[in-house]
């Protein structure tokens, strides 16, 4: 998996933004939240650059959060099958055209990347230069960099794309979380809004297993109101966890709409995009971390993992620091 950035004269092509994906992780991945920080990360950096941003035709999917139990939801068992793919389109995950309207994209099997890698080829030193340890302030202020067709960065070893800023600095952040939730694919976007139809007026709670979380349940009552429809978006597989939540509301989760979901449906990373559409349309949301100082969140532990708010700029200097 890689991202990729290129350099070619306007009337040409166009500006292009390419990112290789280094080491284990273009194996073995991270999660799909993970993987979206830094596919978020370079978007940004394209747009920064006012380049067009080479995207991979596919992302890769992280075995431990492809389990079937999510989507074939049962309060009396569960089950340990997985989705048989190991990755999946990245024209199944998002629109690509909508995400054009923003940061002009194209994908790396597409006839105009396959153009643009053959003529950098054919320019020499002209044609390519890789670039690591260099900021997008430099990159766009170099007359050397402005002159070569494709500029090839090295992504974190941490991130599937680049983490290119510290996340908690908001300060720096161009593109919202909202946006490439809001970028699914139309199929993924349409069954959404159909089961938005059918909750009707509801809520919903976003509960993230596998991190050892203190859950408030207290909180839930306290904002919402007993008899309301709960959509619940979760990876918890623990038959009946959720049961105590049914004595107070009206629970549903997306197993409740097979009939939507299934015909189109080929991957939890498909199924947790419609399910966040989902949530992001209830009238009261509940968070599993905050993410920002309005949310409401179910705990006040930490997120787990700070390696991924190291700047990508920064590694090189953290490791000669460390050694």
């Amino acid at each position: 998996m890689y991202s990729r950035c290129c350099i070619v004269p306007p009337s040409l092509f166009g500006d292009f933004h390419r990112i290789d994906c280094p080491g284990k992780n273009c194996v073995t991945c991270a999660g799909l939240g993970h993987q979206e920080s830094s596919f978020r990360c370079a978007l940004e950096e394209a747009m920064f650059l006012n380049r067009t941003f080479v995207m991979p035709s596919r992302m890769c999917i992280n075995p431990i959060h492809n389990k079937k139990g999510i989507l074939n939801r049962s309060e009396n068992e569960t089950t340990e099958e997985s989705w048989e793919v190991s990755s999946c389109a990245m024209e199944s995950l998002y629109d690509i055209d909508l995400i054009s309207e923003k940061i002009p994209v194209i994908l790396d099997d597409s006839e105009t990347w396959h153009i643009v890698l053959s003529t950098s080829m054919k320019l020499g030193e002209r044609g390519i230069a890789h670039v690591s340890g260099v900021n997008r302030q430099e990159l766009n202020d170099s007359s050397h960099f402005a002159n070569i067709l494709t500029i090839n960065r090295t992504a974190s070893p941490l991130a599937w794309f680049v983490e290119c800023k510290d996340r908690s600095n908001r300060s720096a952040v161009t593109l919202p979380y909202s946006f490439l939730p809001n970028m699914a694919a139309s199929r993924l976007r349409n069954a959404a809004e159909k089961i938005k139809a059918q909750l009707g007026d509801y809520d919903a709670i976003h509960v993230r297993r596998g991190d050892k979380l203190k859950t408030r349940k207290d909180r839930i009552k306290k904002q919402i109101p007993p008899g309301r429809t709960l959509f619940i978006g979760s990876n918890e597989r623990t038959p009946g966890f959720f049961s105590p939540l049914a004595v107070r509301y009206k629970v549903a989760y997306s197993s409740n709409f097979s009939e939507i979901l299934d015909p189109i449906i080929e991957n939890n990373y498909q199924l947790f995009m419609v399910e966040r559409l989902i949530m992001m349309g209830a009238k009261t949301f509940f968070k599993t971390f905050r993410g920002y100082e309005t949310d409401l969140t179910l705990t006040d532990d930490p997120k787990k993992n700070k390696k991924w708010e190291i700047p990508v700029y920064t590694m090189d200097g953290a490791k000669e620091e460390a050694s």
